[in-house]
């Protein structure tokens, strides 16, 4: 017969748990938005736009993965979410990278909310652990408000969407501080 585990005594609050918690289901909602939105340009012959996404939703899903490991690390019970209601079918590439733009808005808002509980509740070792996802979501922004704005400066007329779809590729490195006024 197996010896049930005591769980050690906790620092983290079951509030504070339970914000962690709605964020995991904030990144694993962004992890399959942006596993839909992939497909859907795939199959419009959006390649690079795919590419992204894809590569996106993946990164989405191991910030999801680190909030489990620091809620459990800490004491808590991480909880997988239930994601439902996802959006298969866009009227253009715009409109995905318009609708990124607003989901990486309200993350940043969710991100911020959960710091600010943080700091409020001395709960400073949880207040730092969320500065990695404070930094992420400012580079998530810049990224997706970088997208949105190729569709005013190219345009969509001609090889527009060929070639705003060619410069998606190439946000990572932009946001990154590789693109072309990196010092």
């Amino acid at each position: 017969m197996l010896k049930q585990i005591v769980t050690p005594k906790r620092s983290l609050t079951e509030e504070t748990e339970e914000k962690l918690n709605e964020q995991i289901m904030m990144e694993g909602l962004s992890s399959a938005r942006y596993l839909s939105m992939a497909s859907w340009c795939d199959t419009k012959g959006f390649v690079k736009s795919a590419e992204f996404l894809y590569r996106h939703s993946e990164e989405e899903r191991q910030h999801m993965l680190k909030l489990f490991d620091y809620i459990n690390n800490a004491g808590g019970h991480a909880l997988q979410p239930e994601i439902t209601g996802i959006k298969h079918e866009f009227s253009s590439l715009r409109e995905v990278f318009e609708e990124v733009l607003d989901h990486e808005i309200e993350v940043t808002k969710s991100i911020n909310n959960i710091v600010e509980h943080c700091f409020k509740i001395k709960d400073f070792a949880t207040f730092n652990f969320l500065q990695w996802y404070v930094t992420e979501q400012r580079e998530e922004e810049t990224i997706a408000r970088r997208a949105v704005e190729l569709f005013d400066i190219i345009g969509e007329e001609g090889i527009g969407l060929w070639t705003i779809d060619q410069e998606i590729a190439k946000l990572e490195s932009f946001a990154a501080g590789t693109g072309p006024d990196a010092e």
